[in-house]
């Protein structure tokens, strides 16, 4: 069993005991959170489309990690103007563990 799920600006198919990152949730390491944007539902033969979301689609999943990802260098340079900028950029997230798929 599989679903698709919406949260941060973003989809990610899920099934139970599958760990994921995704954007920053405000929730601590260790609590359960629920995402209530299903929009598609998968089980063997049976496939469930929402009109956008499910009705009573839910994904249970719990907080493993909140950290921030490795760092990335943003370098512009003009040739020949003796201008560049360098810029760093660390994208916090969320580490989930999927526990459970209700319909």
């Amino acid at each position: 069993m599989y679903a698709v799920i919406e949260t941060g600006g973003k989809q990610y198919r899920v099934q139970p005991g599958q760990v994921l990152r995704v954007e920053k949730l405000a929730a601590d390491a260790g609590e359960e959170v629920e995402f209530n944007k299903v929009l598609l539902t998968a089980d063997g033969e049976e496939i469930k489309v929402g009109n956008p979301y499910l009705d009573g689609g839910s994904v249970k999943a719990k907080v493993r990690v909140q950290g921030r990802a490795k760092k990335i260098n943003i370098i512009k340079f003009r040739r020949r103007k003796h201008s560049r900028t360098r810029q760093g950029h660390r994208q916090y997230f969320t580490e989930l563990e999927i526990t459970g798929i209700d319909v």
